[in-house]
């Protein structure tokens, strides 16, 4: 069996580390609950890893220098469990600061706690630490301690913040086959223009005979390649660069996002993803005492795409002369129809946020099997296109060299 690192807290808020034998990280949290402690960390060592390779420390250059939104939903969940273990709040920030393998995650808790201290609530001391927590982050500590339910929030939120991130990875990881696919074509054919190609220039001005337009254009392409490259490369950073400045202006990012949710082919994977985004949101801060407009301002700031976030603004505004939410959705004809129908209906029930969150995971498998099946038709398509520009480049030379020693084709 493998064995398991573990981080644990004593009720008296010692904290405890050590190595131990389970089949699975569940069976080893129950064996760390048994012997009376509180969990907070169980992750494989590895077989025979045994104590030295718990206590092995980290090396500080690969210790990371900032705080990814990641390290906020380890802490997050950290945090719930000690507060759920019955722990005050000062004396959990304390062991989290212990816990915290980033330096920059500890100073972030430590300036928390200070101000914790020093008189704020805990979302006031979230909200000060500008550009880490978000706003409905800060909202959702925020509706928790109104109603005094500050543990489950923070479970809440943790576990929010693992789906995103496991949807992050998974489209990560679907992408990184298709990524390198893409690297290996680029680089298979600035090798064959501007190394290979080249080459044989000579011995085709040698030959004095016509070689084919299509061999011209190649070698044209090998010489443009191989002495102008540096001004190749400066005109696709700058390009780049343009396009990366031109999104961020308002009206263009605007037109992008529109384009990316009405299209044929990419706009029903983009309207899905923004939907589950949407409904996961809302449905959490209802979940959690946040009143519906309220809700839904927050949720307008957070979605990624503005032409959607102008609809849920319009929809804001409706809800607040008494219309309801699905209806205001529905006339907009900017979201799914399923997703309307099924937030209507949980209106009707009064079971909104319940109905929200399964709009959310209808709309999450959605996103999950078209991702799947487009990097299925992606990858054979790329395979193709790359097996085609290399053949047009060889096919190329190889007519030249037959029409030079006039080889019958």
């Amino acid at each position: 069996m493998p064995f398991f690192k573990y981080k644990a807290v004593s009720s008296a808020g010692e904290v405890q580390e050590g190595v131990l034998e389970a089949a699975t990280s569940s069976a080893a949290v129950a064996r760390v609950q048994s012997m009376g402690l509180i969990p907070i960390r169980a992750e494989e060592a590895g077989a025979g890893g045994g104590a030295a390779a718990a206590q092995a420390p980290r090396r500080s250059f690969f210790q990371r220098k900032s705080v990814s939104q990641t390290d906020i939903g380890v802490m997050t969940r950290e945090l719930a469990t000690l507060l759920r273990a019955g722990l005050p709040l000062d004396r959990s920030f304390e062991i989290l600061i212990n816990l915290s393998g980033n330096p920059k995650l500890a100073e972030l808790i430590a300036n928390v706690r200070n101000e914790v201290r020093g008189g704020a609530s805990l979302s006031k001391a979230l909200d000060n630490q500008k550009g880490v927590f978000t706003r409905f982050y800060v909202n959702m500590i925020r509706a928790g301690e109104a109603g005094g339910s500050l543990p489950t929030v923070m479970l809440r939120l943790a576990e929010y913040m693992e789906r995103a991130k496991a949807l992050r990875d998974n489209v990560g990881a679907s992408l990184t086959y298709p990524a390198f696919l893409a690297v290996i074509s680029i680089l298979a054919v600035v090798v064959l223009l501007g190394v290979v190609v080249p080459r044989f220039k000579p011995i085709f001005a040698g030959a004095g005979k016509a070689i084919p337009l299509t061999t011209e254009l190649v070698l044209i392409a090998g010489d443009a390649m191989r002495n102008y490259w540096p001004l190749m490369l400066g005109g696709v950073l700058a390009i780049t660069w343009l396009l990366a400045r031109q999104l961020r202006e308002p009206e263009t990012r605007y037109r992008v996002d529109r384009w990316l949710v009405t299209k044929p082919v990419v706009g029903p994977l983009f309207s899905r993803v923004e939907m589950a985004r949407f409904a996961r949101t809302l449905g959490t801060l209802l979940s959690n005492g946040v009143t519906l407009v309220a809700a839904l301002n927050i949720v307008r700031e957070t979605m990624g795409n503005s032409w959607l976030a102008e609809a849920i603004g319009g929809v804001a505004r409706e809800l607040k002369e008494g219309r309801g939410l699905g209806r205001p959705m529905m006339e907009t004809g900017r979201f799914p129809m399923l997703a309307v129908h099924m937030i209507q209906v949980g209106e009707e029930t009064g079971r909104l946020d319940d109905m929200l969150m399964q709009v959310a995971e209808t709309y999450d498998r959605e996103v999950e099997v078209a991702i799947r099946k487009a990097l299925a038709l992606l990858q054979p398509v790329m395979i193709v296109l790359m097996a085609a520009v290399i053949g047009f480049i060889i096919i190329a030379i190889l007519s030249a060299m037959m029409s030079v020693y006039d080889l019958p084709i």
